[in-house]
């Protein structure tokens, strides 16, 4: 019987070091700033609205993100931007980073994008193609 109490207590002791280890354990948040020149221009970080730049977000994962930057007046900017981690968070150190560490690790990246000025449309070679075009369906021989 005493060899039954002991082993509940130590399982007990076990569970309260555990949750103690939890709560008391580290984490790493993660944030990604863009900046827009021109400023305010709109951001898309994997098909999803992240806001309007200058915009600081959270993300989960490292690795590449698909950017789409719009503004009017602009040309779209379509691109890509590959987040490397850090020592800390690459294999076993991430262990450590994730669990134990005493307090909260704080991971920035940020990066600046400009956009060109939309260039004006040459509406003579524009009703031209069009022209082509339409006389390439009416008539598929040529």
């Amino acid at each position: 019987m005493k060899r039954c109490k002991a082993g509940l207590g130590l399982m007990i002791l076990g569970c309260m070091a555990a949750a103690l280890g939890a709560a008391i354990g580290g984490c790493v948040r993660r944030t990604m700033t863009i900046t827009t020149e021109p400023p305010h221009a709109l951001v898309h970080l994997n098909n999803q609205e992240v806001g309007r730049g200058t915009v600081t977000t959270d993300f989960l994962w490292y690795g590449d993100y698909d950017v789409v930057i719009r503004h009017e007046g602009y040309q779209t900017l379509h691109t890509n931007w590959e987040i490397k981690p850090p020592w800390y968070q690459v294999m076993p150190f991430d262990f450590f980073a994730e669990v134990l560490w005493p307090g909260e690790l704080h991971d920035q990246h940020s990066r600046q994008f400009v956009l060109k000025p939309e260039e004006p449309t040459d509406t003579k070679a524009l009703v031209e193609r069009a022209d082509e075009a339409r006389a390439m369906a009416l008539d598929p021989r040529k």
